[in-house]
């Protein structure tokens, strides 16, 4: 089978016209073509007049051999890469020692839960919070009464803080092993459109990410893996050996339960800033590492689709339009849009009581009113919060509280048109952008709220940006604070076989740790660990036929 790349048609092309343009690239006629897919698709749109749609596809031909070598030095055209997973080797079904536990059942956890299940090795995999539906009442009792549980929110339970937000499934990051394909089959298995195969940018939203949850639940626990909701691990058990090495045993609950365990794969998320504070007690070798704070920003959708796609705007193969933007500013700070949810909301994404921190989501449907991003300013702890490792999370916590009380102590959320905002005056009343957050925000002044340097390296940013999308420094528009949660302040250190560098046989990996940003890199990295740990567990048995496969779970 051969591969096509970067094939663009007109947006309002007919289907026939793919076929067509797939003969007329190789110069062949139709009967020489056997059939094709369609393996990715995505839309150009730099020119508001002429769209296009931009297509890769794989063909299959009747003489494969001669169009390789008719075409051997376009590199638009070659052999469909082979993105099959292969388990790194199969695995002793019965695995006598104690089974590896995973801590945090977010998408990295899930997925290195989900490999180390279908290698036959029995995880446990813990969660301080609860399962994501009992999670999601919880969550909306935030949204709309006010009411936290720093267990059970947007961080904190089954699914992780992704459930919670656009579901973007698409990365940057290298992967040459297609991991990717995986992540994003699995999730087809397990209820997803099966049009994220094929979508160059593809995303879930948040209603189907809970249904898809709860199914790989049920596949992993069908292939013996074990989940334990409402399990927050508060300690570890560490052995010291007589030349100073070090080796977790097992983690201690807090019910004040201990599990054996030798390979604990350490899945926390970006916000699980007590276990941060234990593992650097516990002499884990934990590093600041940078993030960025900010605002969330929002316009409506409507404005966003005309700046991005003019006439075409609303066309049924465009959705909602987005945006990527970034300035780097005078001061050399670099403020730049984070996380953009077309057709979305802003929620409050709090996990500590007396604290204030928003996120972006999204449905699958992606039909609300306003497209929201995080507006944020890159920080490092070498220049803004030096001296220890988790002095990122102090940081994180002074300016969040500051959000509280400026919002009005009571989860509501401080919030400021951009015109007011650039002028530098305090918001009265608010224009008309109708701000989407829950339980509700208060106009204010949003430097009171954030660095002064992020003031500043906003407001020279906002112009820019209004100059590449057009409205988008519109005055009406509504800044809500803060964004502090962009990604781990911590960096949780590990080597080349995924373990700690100072303690063998505990994984860090994720977001958490500071080896992902999303949920697409975070699956890939918890296969990557999920394969490490079932290496480093020796109990390969090279007479096992195969390691089992996911079974077909009843809905």
């Amino acid at each position: 089978m051969l591969r096509i790349t970067d094939l663009a048609l007109p947006l309002h092309h007919a289907q026939e016209s793919l076929q067509s343009a797939v003969c007329k690239r190789l110069r062949i006629g139709p009967r020489e073509l056997i059939r094709f897919a369609i393996a990715r698709r995505a839309h150009d749109a730099r020119d508001k007049a002429d769209i296009r749609l931009v297509y890769s596809v794989d063909v299959t031909l009747r003489d494969e051999a001669a169009i390789l070598n008719r075409f051997r030095k376009d590199r638009h055209v070659g052999r469909t890469p082979d993105t099959r997973y292969r388990f790194v080797a199969p695995a002793a079904i019965d695995h006598a020692g104690a089974r590896p536990v995973v801590v945090g059942a977010g998408p990295c956890g899930l997925f290195a839960g989900l490999i180390l299940a279908q290698m036959g090795l029995r995880p446990i995999i813990l969660d301080r919070g609860k399962v994501v539906r009992e999670r999601t009442r919880d969550t909306w009792a935030l949204w709309r009464r006010g009411e936290l549980n720093p267990e059970s929110n947007v961080q904190f339970g089954e699914g992780g803080a992704g459930t919670f937000s656009d579901g973007k499934l698409w990365s940057q990051i290298q992967d040459p092993r297609h991991l990717g394909r995986k992540v994003l089959s699995e999730f087809v298995r397990a209820g997803a459109p099966p049009e994220i195969l094929t979508d160059a940018h593809p995303h879930i939203g948040t209603f189907r990410l809970v249904t898809m949850v709860e199914q790989m639940r049920r596949t992993i626990e069908a292939l013996g893996g074990e989940y334990r909701f409402e399990h927050r691990v508060e300690g570890l058990d560490i052995a010291t050996d007589a030349a100073g090495g070090r080796r977790v045993r097992g983690v201690r609950l807090h019910t004040g339960e201990q599990i054996d365990a030798d390979h604990v794969v350490l899945a926390v998320g970006h916000s699980a800033r007590d276990t941060f504070a234990m593992l650097h007690e516990a002499g884990v070798q934990v590093e600041a590492k940078p993030f960025s704070i900010g605002v969330r920003i929002e316009h409506p959708q409507s404005w966003i689709d005309q700046a991005r796609f003019g006439p075409c705007a609303g066309h049924p193969d465009l959705g909602a339009a987005s945006y990527s933007l970034s300035h780097h500013c005078a001061g050399g700070r670099t403020a730049y849009s984070f996380c953009m949810c077309p057709g979305g909301t802003v929620v409050a994404a709090t996990s500590e009581a007396g604290r204030v921190a928003t996120n972006g989501m999204s449905q699958y449907s992606r039909n609300e009113r306003n497209a929201n991003s995080g507006l944020v300013v890159g920080i490092d702890p070498a220049r803004d919060y030096p001296g220890h490792p988790l002095a990122g999370i102090d940081l994180q916590r002074h300016w969040e509280s500051r959000a509280f009380v400026a919002g009005g102590s009571s989860y509501a959320a401080p919030a400021q048109t951009l015109g007011d905002f650039l002028a530098g005056r305090p918001s009265r009343t608010l224009g008309s952008v109708v701000p989407s957050y829950r339980p509700g925000v208060t106009p204010t002044d949003l430097a009171a709220c954030l660095p002064d340097f992020v003031v500043a390296a906003l407001r020279e940013a906002l112009p820019v940006f209004g100059r590449l999308v057009p409205g988008y420094d519109h005055p009406d528009a509504v800044l809500t604070g803060v964004e502090t949660r962009t990604s781990s302040p911590v960096r949780i250190a590990r080597g080349q076989d995924f373990q700690s560098l100072n303690t063998a046989g505990l994984f860090p990996a994720g977001e958490g740790a500071g080896y992902a940003g999303g949920i697409l890199s975070a699956g890939v990295d918890g296969i990557k660990v999920a394969e490490a740990v079932a290496l480093a567990m020796g109990e390969w048995n090279p007479q096992s036929p195969s390691v089992r496969t996911t079974p077909s779970i009843s809905q």
